[in-house]
């Protein structure tokens, strides 16, 4: 069921708990998140990057193939199809190609641009019953070539951006897309605290997911993160499934380098990993 993420978030908000955004990046790795979520009866949110957009032909492909597989697998949990950290002129593209949610990363910009761009996005997705998440604070590491070196926002600057009436906020608090370096310091925690006294129940989201503690990542939740995005963990495991799989020589038996065989072992992995987070958030049976 395609909704956009406010509900959701709300709810995930109030209930202490935080929904999982998983980025897709073709047809096995939708239909793996897709499955996951019904069979644990979880909200979900796929999360589709410039760079994989650009990849799978378009955000019209994209939008066309996850509203039909929607209905073909008969999903009845929530789901959004979300930009994530799209510029102004992708923000533009998904909405056209029937997205039901947007992420405008301004966080790299002037903070006078990303706050005069992100107002203009908010009207412009409201009106047409779209969700909207913007950004305060650069995470670390690199997404479709904007990189960023784990910049902490600040509060006062959040709470702007959050007044414009945004549905859910990324904000910097030291995490890194990515894998995270042997010498990452750890969330900061005094900086979160200090950003939710400052946006009162706005949905914060956790970017860079992947191998951050289970310990932190809880503490995160029960500081008002309710969405966390995972997408780095989703390649590893799919990758070392499939190195598996070729190595042992299954390839190579009967009909095994037919794709449908020679992805399956991934796409299980993806299964996996997507139960392994939905379970860490606290979204079972919150659909």
């Amino acid at each position: 069921m395609l909704v956009n993420a406010a509900e959701m978030l709300k709810k995930a908000q109030a209930g202490h708990y935080a929904v999982g955004q998983f980025n897709i990046n073709n047809l096995e790795w939708t239909k793996s998140i897709l499955e996951t979520a019904q069979k644990l009866n979880s909200p979900v949110i796929l999360g589709v990057s410039m760079g994989a957009g650009k990849y799978m032909t378009g955000y019209k492909t994209v939008a066309a193939m996850v509203k039909a597989m929607d209905e073909s697998l008969g999903i009845t949990v929530p789901v959004a199809l979300h930009l994530d950290h799209g510029d102004y002129d992708a923000c533009y593209a998904c909405i056209k190609a029937g997205f039901t949610s947007i992420m405008f990363d301004g966080s790299h910009l002037p903070f006078e641009e990303n706050f005069a761009k992100t107002t203009e996005l908010v009207s412009v997705s409201h009106k047409l019953g779209l969700s909207i998440e913007a950004e305060v604070g650069a995470i670390g590491g690199e997404e479709d070539g904007v990189v960023g070196m784990g910049e902490c926002a600040d509060p006062e600057e959040c709470k702007k951006i959050a007044d414009l009436g945004v549905d859910f906020l990324a904000a910097g608090i030291g995490n890194i897309h990515g894998v995270y370096p042997a010498n990452w310091p750890g969330l900061s925690f005094d900086t979160l605290a200090a950003i939710k006294a400052k946006t009162g129940d706005m949905p914060l989201v956790l970017h860079g997911g992947t191998g951050i503690p289970d310990d932190q990542i809880t503490k995160a939740i029960s500081l008002g993160v309710s969405k966390i995005n995972v997408n780095t963990e989703c390649q590893i495991v799919f990758a070392e499934a499939t190195r598996k799989y070729i190595e042992a020589g299954k390839d190579q038996q009967g009909k095994g380098f037919d794709p449908r065989k020679l992805l399956k072992p991934g796409a299980e992995a993806i299964c996996a990993k997507v139960e392994e987070k939905i379970r860490l958030f606290g979204s079972v049976d919150k659909a």
